[in-house]
């Protein structure tokens, strides 16, 4: 019996070879949509990129800008406490102008004592008031090495505050206008010379008159008149 040979598909077809199935799109489509793919996606990366560094050179130049307008950008301190604090000029500090020294001629020195009369073992106090005339305030030294009480009797020189004065001061007071400074002394009716010599006798009483003359610098009061009964 002779076999007939294998015919039919199967048998025309070379083995290993693939065969396409129906309905898929052809090669060079799909190759297209592959680089399309591949193109819109190196797109994106380079926008992204690209936004990215915008980003960062736009950080970079605010970064500068500010370390540049702000000193203390540089070493993150606050700048208020890295400026060095002012400090005011000798000019910028008001200066209070010195009180003047009162002028002679409107200086007026007064004498004055306690009582009119004084009994047998009362003691006078003197007193020397300077008054200011002007119209400003000044200053006026009051010290004992200006002042002088002097007590006389007619012609007679019973006292004087300088003659046996120890040592004298200087003591300076500012007077307003109109106003007035007041030095009593306490006389204790003894009697004195230049010099501070011994004298024994005293000023008389029993009525007498005397006359108390207060002087300031250049400046002398008139007469103030007492009793010693």
């Amino acid at each position: 019996m002779v076999r007939q040979g294998t015919s039919g598909k199967n048998s025309s077809k070379p083995k290993g070879t693939p065969g396409r199935q129906a309905g898929r799109p052809p090669l060079k489509a799909v190759y297209r949509r592959r680089r399309l793919f591949v193109a819109v996606v190196l797109l994106l990366v380079a926008s992204v990129a690209l936004g990215g560094f915008a980003a960062v050179s736009a950080a970079m130049r605010s970064s500068e800008q500010a370390s540049s307008t702000d000193p203390a950008g540089r070493d993150g301190s606050d700048g208020a406490a890295a400026k060095p604090e002012a400090t005011p000029s000798a000019s910028a500090i008001p200066s209070t102008p010195a009180t003047p020294t009162c002028d002679q001629s409107l200086v007026t020195v007064s004498a004055s004592t306690d009582k009119a009369a004084y009994a047998a073992g009362e003691n006078p106090l003197l007193s020397l008031k300077v008054t200011n005339g002007g119209k400003v305030a000044c200053e006026v030294n009051l010290g004992t090495s200006q002042m002088e009480y002097t007590v006389t009797s007619g012609s007679d020189r019973i006292f004087s505050s300088v003659d046996c004065q120890v040592e004298s001061g200087d003591l300076v007071k500012t007077i307003a206008p109109g106003q007035s400074e007041t030095a009593n002394f306490p006389w204790e009716r003894n009697r004195s010379v230049p010099g501070c010599g011994a004298v024994s006798a005293k000023p008389g009483a029993g009525g007498a008159y005397y006359m108390f003359v207060a002087r300031l610098g250049t400046k002398s009061s008139t007469k103030a008149v007492f009793q010693l009964l």
